[in-house]
């Protein structure tokens, strides 16, 4: 556990110094702004890109993983609606706790996978962010407008997938790679200097979007959250993972990217959704904080 924890102790670092950077005012709030969607756009989508485009080295079983991902998200889905009654829970709150319960920071997961794993880890990072992106932002979006009667057309919905940037580089990279036509030798060069770029910059912004002044709000809901985002969903992907004989790299793989903390887009989402936004951004910032402890326990406990 000793080994992983050091793994992973300087991306919480990173992001502990975007955070001081952020609250320290030595860059001004339009910088952040403007690195957030440069990493959104551009620097993990090219990340994502060439490690998907890369012939497939580590002879992956990617349909068993893709199931097992999917069941863990379901399983822990249906627990954020269990609690819903004995939490007592609005619409609005509702909501949060449920994007907190199956949404992942990508950037951690890609820093994680990348420092432990290396490149085979990174391989499989194309799939495990295709599948739970997708399914994810596909339940919120509708639970959002679910709970909080925002009207929203099936077209509006599909329209936000396809123009999602890690959806549309994993897709890019999946054809290239079934098609055997890969990257040009230069492509592939500036692919891997943006990836460097995109696994420090991703993870200051997700520091310097931290908001430890909203960690005060409905502590029923915040433990609920944080324990099926941080306990269940990781447990859960480990136990499907087994059951359908996705091990090694694929399965460590998966299990860390479900550990990692709440996804930060899940703020921006709640805030433009009617969803209670102070609550969301309170879990994110906790379940970050968690996640340095609890990303390196899961890994020692189940792999």
């Amino acid at each position: 556990m000793l080994a992983t924890f050091g793994a992973l102790a300087p991306i919480f670092l990173l992001i502990a110094l975007g955070w001081l950077l952020r609250t320290c005012g030595f860059l001004g709030s339009s910088f952040w702004l403007g690195a957030e969607w440069l990493v959104y756009w551009i620097l993990f989508p090219g990340l994502l890109l060439l490690n998907t485009a890369s012939p497939d080295r580590t002879g992956l079983r990617r349909l068993p993983l893709a199931i097992a991902l999917v069941a863990a998200i379901a399983v822990t889905a249906a627990l954020a609606f269990a609690l819903r009654g004995r939490l007592g829970l609005d619409g609005a709150s509702f909501t949060s706790v449920f994007q907190g319960a199956i949404r992942n920071n990508t950037y951690v997961g890609l820093a994680g996978v990348g420092a432990l794993y290396g490149e085979a880890g990174l391989a499989v990072m194309g799939i495990v962010v295709f599948v739970v992106v997708t399914l994810v932002n596909v339940l919120s979006v509708i639970v959002l407008v679910s709970y909080r009667g925002r009207a929203m057309r099936v077209r509006d919905l599909l329209v936000s997938l396809v123009k999602n940037p890690l959806i549309l580089a994993c897709v890019g990279g999946f054809v290239l790679n079934t098609m055997e036509l890969g990257l040009f030798d230069l492509a592939s060069a500036m692919l891997e200097i943006l990836g460097r770029a995109a696994l420090t910059l991703g993870l200051l912004c997700v520091g310097a979007g931290l908001d430890l002044g909203r960690l005060g709000r409905k502590p029923p809901a915040v433990v609920a959250a944080s324990t099926l985002k941080l306990v269940v969903m990781p447990v859960a992907t480990w136990g499907f993972c087994r059951l359908l004989g996705v091990e090694d790299v694929s399965a460590a793989t998966a299990l860390l990217f479900t550990a990692a903390p709440i996804s930060a887009s899940s703020y921006v989402l709640a805030r433009q959704l009617g969803g209670d936004a102070p609550l969301m951004a309170g879990l994110i910032t906790l379940s970050t904080i968690f996640a340095a402890a609890t990303m390196p326990l899961a890994l020692a406990l189940l792999t």
